[in-house]
């Protein structure tokens, strides 16, 4: 892993310990510069998590990913600075009391005595910063608000909370996840026709006080107080909004590419 390069993309130039101050600014620093995105399915290819291709996806072509892919990237930058680092795996919940697999991933990294949730690739109600991995815990994180409740079987439960109450983002297990896993969860997201990646656009960027959102062919803007302004993309801006609202760049072929896929599904 070439961390000075990641450093470099993220904006971080601070100091490199294995400490709970580090951990904070790194992970703030990866959300604000990484967004979320699933392009590469929609363009037809594969989804690579070694940290080779990562590195030349996200930090030398400048790009987003989703879950596998960001977690994994920030695990190993984390692992270079001396953190210890575990993978876990989630099922998203995002609201629904509906039972679904095993499918985000997120990691476990302990700092200053203490083990902290860390995810930067959730999307658009993400964490800005680590929250402790313990019952009970809360944290305010820009006009947002976290916590974490416990359930049998030990359970936690990333939580937000709404005007109208605490909403469940997704419950974490207590297993260790390895590589070998998200090869198998990322391969039935990438993939499977049921997944909610495959066909649309998934664009997204969390900022202390908004959220922007692209999700098939609609461009949204949340707030913190659940008001929310959007409007339908058409083809001819799409290059544009991805570069404005979300940079990301794309070269002529894959934006051609792009465009027809779009335009083949609205």
């Amino acid at each position: 892993m070439d961390l000075d390069a990641y450093l470099a993309r993220i904006g971080w130039e601070g100091p490199l310990r294995p400490d709970l101050e580090t951990l904070r600014a790194v992970h703030r620093r990866h959300v604000a510069a990484i967004p979320f995105e699933n392009l590469e399915v929609i363009l037809g290819r594969p989804v690579l998590l070694d940290i080779k291709a990562l590195q030349d996806k996200m930090v030398a072509q400048r790009r987003g990913g989703y879950c596998y892919e960001q977690n994994s990237l920030l695990a190993a930058a984390l692992e270079r600075i001396g953190f210890s680092v575990s993978g876990l795996g989630a099922r998203v919940r995002a609201g629904s009391e509906t039972l679904r697999p095993v499918t985000h991933m997120a990691l476990k990294v302990e700092a200053d005595g203490e083990e902290w949730l860390c995810d930067v690739g959730f999307g658009g109600e993400g964490l800005l910063e680590p929250l402790p991995l313990r019952e009970g815990a809360e944290a305010g994180q820009g006009k947002w608000w976290f916590g974490i409740g416990r359930e049998e079987k030990d359970v936690y439960v990333l939580r937000t909370r709404r005007p109208d109450g605490w909403r469940d983002l997704y419950a974490v297990g207590p297993e260790d996840r390895f590589p070998i896993d998200y090869v198998l969860m990322n391969h039935y997201t990438s993939t499977h026709p049921r997944s909610p990646f495959v066909s649309r656009p998934i664009i997204q960027q969390t900022e202390p006080d908004l959220r922007r959102m692209f999700v098939g062919t609609t461009l949204a803007t949340a707030h913190h107080d659940g008001s929310m302004e959007q409007r339908v993309v058409g083809v001819e801006e799409l290059a544009e909004v991805l570069r404005s609202e979300f940079r990301i760049e794309l070269d002529a072929a894959d934006s051609s590419t792009l465009a027809r896929v779009y335009s083949s599904g609205t």
